[in-house]
């Protein structure tokens, strides 16, 4: 069985056709384990869904399989790790083995596939059977790796069995001959043999890195016969994915790759990878070798079983065209790490910004105003936003009419507009402004819910003149409720209402020089957690991460950490917290979440803790960003 532990939609068990063995160091206490050499296949009961420590091996089928069995051995060896999936194919006509393309997609079920019992009847002709396969789809990806979440949806497809003349000659065995295009997946399985890694490209035009998240195997690549250091490698070469693409730039050459052959890349006694490419120096020497190399350090850092230090790329002759270290590479990310606690910020019962004590165990002492007219309550405050270096604040008045933006680290007396809200006078906050975010280049952004006049809005470096965003699909029927842009000023996430529901959606933000002033987009919404029926709050959580609250049809609120892919995972569920109506999350993980609830006012959820109380009265809690 799998580890979905399968049942057939009648009821009845599968057959076993695959053996589940756990990975030295992970279920077994004593070490590793030998395959018996005798004795019958049982199946294995008990292993966590998704769990990456489990081992599934594949069985070839026996002599004289019977249709059903040929059917059910077949899904079970697509879980496994088989070199090539050469025990699959076994299951296969001769002519299907040979076009199956397993590499090609993967189509991820909510449980693994159901198969249902054949028409005798359906194929009298050649004496086929076809059984129905059906389950629910919830995501698919693509032969770049790509991720690509879905409402879930039936999926149903069938795979036919003929009967074939044997290797020997003599007898007739029951194959496959026609079956559904790359791998099908439930999703416990795709979570034990995939895991995510954020691939890095430069944002266009500038010298910072942008997450792209993808799927690689945990362990070898069945088809690649690669290890995970190495399958990131390629994946990082082959170029971002194509909803990334028009937003980064990949400067090194087209078509470049590893040398052939290469399927392990270790370190050396230093730390030192080196990375063999099958182009010549000329072609990607200087600052095209080093800002690859960056890339290369960064994406290989989000791999917990490799510690790099640094990277060496060479040429085609085996020659080092560059080194980097690490510490340069650091120079290229979009959040630098300065060493400090980040601090975050609320608004108080009384309209007021105050900064909240970062980190630590004690939750005790008191918040402090921030310095200026925020913290004064020059103005009342129903949001505020905060740079990225910690300087400024961006603020929208209570009403919701208007965006104002103050240093929070020196005293100032004046308090200047810098946009308003187009609404009606009488208009609720509601139907104004939302609150701010900062990108990571020093713009501000605000969405205006104002009826008939709905915009997206980015202020140049927080001072400039604003400029209106393109949204095309920002129509009369659709509204903004929140948003949050990224560090790397590259993508946004978005909380649209459309027909009664509020979901998730990430949009890709493009930017082109016009005649007289810049012009910005949002293209390419994707959702993002279109597993859930509603969303009411979201923040980043580092890189490629957020914190999403909302809850599942039928379900109760949840809080749980999503990456902008949308694939999730069962540990990313968060301990629960009642009428949660905001949440902040820091970019480092060490820092605490911070969330606003209407029954317990700030609270604060420390790694490996439960909420706790911060302040008692207290709303729009945000990190920097």
């Amino acid at each position: 069985m799998s580890a979905d532990a399968r049942r057939t939609r009648a009821g009845r068990g599968r057959s076993g056709r695959a053996v589940l063995l756990a990975a030295c160091g992970g279920l077994l206490a004593t070490g590793c384990a030998t395959i018996p050499d005798s004795g019958d296949v049982q199946e294995v009961r008990g292993a966590n869904p998704g769990d990456s420590q489990v081992r599934v091996y594949a069985v070839a089928p026996r002599e004289n399989a019977n249709p059903d069995d040929i059917v059910d051995g077949f899904l079970e060896a697509m879980t496994s790790d088989d070199p090539g999936f050469a025990t699959a194919r076994k299951y296969l006509t001769r002519q299907a083995a040979e076009n199956w393309k397993p590499e090609e997609s993967i189509t991820v079920l909510a449980t693994a596939p159901d198969r249902e019992q054949a028409d005798r009847n359906a194929d009298p002709e050649n004496q086929g059977r076809t059984y129905p396969i059906s389950g629910r789809t919830i995501a698919t990806v693509d032969p770049r790796h790509a991720y690509r979440p879905k409402s879930p949806e039936n999926y149903a497809q069938a795979i036919h069995v003929v009967q074939e003349t044997a290797a020997d000659g003599k007898d007739k065995e029951w194959r496959i001959d026609s079956l559904p295009p790359g791998l099908v997946l439930g999703e416990a399985d795709f979570l034990r043999n995939y895991r995510s890694v954020n691939k890095y490209y430069f944002a266009s035009g500038e010298d910072w890195l942008v997450a792209d998240p993808v799927y690689i195997r945990q362990r070898q690549d069945p088809v690649t016969r690669m290890d995970p250091v190495t399958q990131t490698v390629k994946a990082l070469l082959e170029g971002p994915t194509s909803w990334l693409r028009q937003a980064v730039d990949a400067p090194f050459p087209s078509g470049m790759g590893l040398q052939k052959g290469v399927t392990s890349l270790t370190t050396d006694d230093q730390s030192t990878l080196r990375v063999p490419l099958d182009v010549k120096a000329d072609r990607f020497g200087g600052e095209v070798c080093r800002r690859l190399a960056a890339q290369l350090l960064v994406t290989l850092d989000d791999l917990p079983s490799v510690q790099i230090d640094q990277v060496e790329l060479q040429d085609a002759d085996d020659k080092a065209v560059c080194r980097l270290g690490s510490g340069q590479a650091a120079e290229f990310e979009a959040v630098r790490d300065t060493g400090q606690d980040e601090t975050p910020y609320f608004v108080d019962g009384e309209d007021r910004m105050r900064a909240l004590t970062p980190g630590g165990k004690d939750a005790a002492r008191p918040a402090e105003p921030v310095p200026g007219p925020l913290g004064k309550g020059t103005v009342p405050l129903g949001s505020v936003a905060v740079a990225r270096d910690g300087t400024r604040a961006a603020a929208v008045s209570k009403d919701g009419g208007t965006l104002y933006v103050s240093s929070i680290t020196t005293e100032q007396e004046e308090l200047p507009a810098v946009f308003k809200s187009a609404a009606a006078p009488a208009a609720a906050p509601e139907d104004r402004l939302s609150q701010p975010s900062w990108d990571g280049r020093g713009d501000l952004w605000v969405a205006d819910r104002a009826p008939g006049h709905q915009r997206l809005v980015v202020v140049p470096d927080g001072t400039g003149k604003w400029i209106e965003v393109r949204t095309p699909w920002l129509t009369e029927d659709t509204r903004v409720e929140s948003l949050r842009v990224s560090a790397d000023g590259v993508r946004i996430a978005l909380l649209i209402t459309r027909d009664g529901r509020t979901t998730l959606q990430i949009g890709r933000i493009e930017r082109q020089d016009g005649a007289d002033a810049q012009v910005v987009s949002v293209e390419g919404l994707q959702a993002a957690a279109p597993r859930m029926e509603s969303v009411s709050a979201v923040s980043w959580a580092g890189p490629s991460r957020l914190v999403v609250v909302g809850r599942e049809s039928g379900g109760v609120q949840q809080i749980r950490y999503l990456q902008t892919d949308g694939s999730t995972s069962a540990s990313s569920v968060l301990p629960g917290l009642n009428g949660v109506n905001a949440v902040a999350a820091p970019y480092e993980e060490s820092e605490p979440l911070i969330a606003a609830s209407g029954n317990d006012g700030i609270v604060r959820l420390m790694p490996g803790a439960n909420w706790q109380p911060v302040v008692k009265t207290g709303t729009a809690p945000v990190y920097p960003g």
